[in-house]
């Protein structure tokens, strides 16, 4: 199971996963910040990223802030960069 921080941008136009230069990810999501609906579409945009299920994508920590902290059924984080470089690559800033 890993752990890792990031920060959420709830109320975008498009929905992304970026992976961050400095290892810190970013997630966008076109759910807005009322009543969970923007924690729901935050875990399910991390699933679909990764290719994983919804299941193995939870929020722990940060329901009502930007600033989040996920569990996320991966081995460790070299895992994590493999499955999202290539979408960082293509969608990134």
């Amino acid at each position: 199971m890993l752990e890792l921080a990031l920060r959420a941008h709830p109320g975008a136009r498009t929905e992304k996963v970026v992976l961050l230069p400095d290892g810190r990810l970013e997630v966008w999501v076109r759910a807005p910040a009322l009543d969970g609906r923007a924690n729901a579409a935050l875990e399910a945009a991390l699933a679909g990223a990764l290719g994983l299920r919804k299941r193995q994508v939870r929020l722990v920590q940060g329901e009502r802030s930007r600033q989040k902290l996920v569990e996320i059924e991966l081995a460790d984080r070299d895992e994590l960069r493999r499955r999202l470089e290539p979408a960082s690559e293509k969608g990134g800033r």
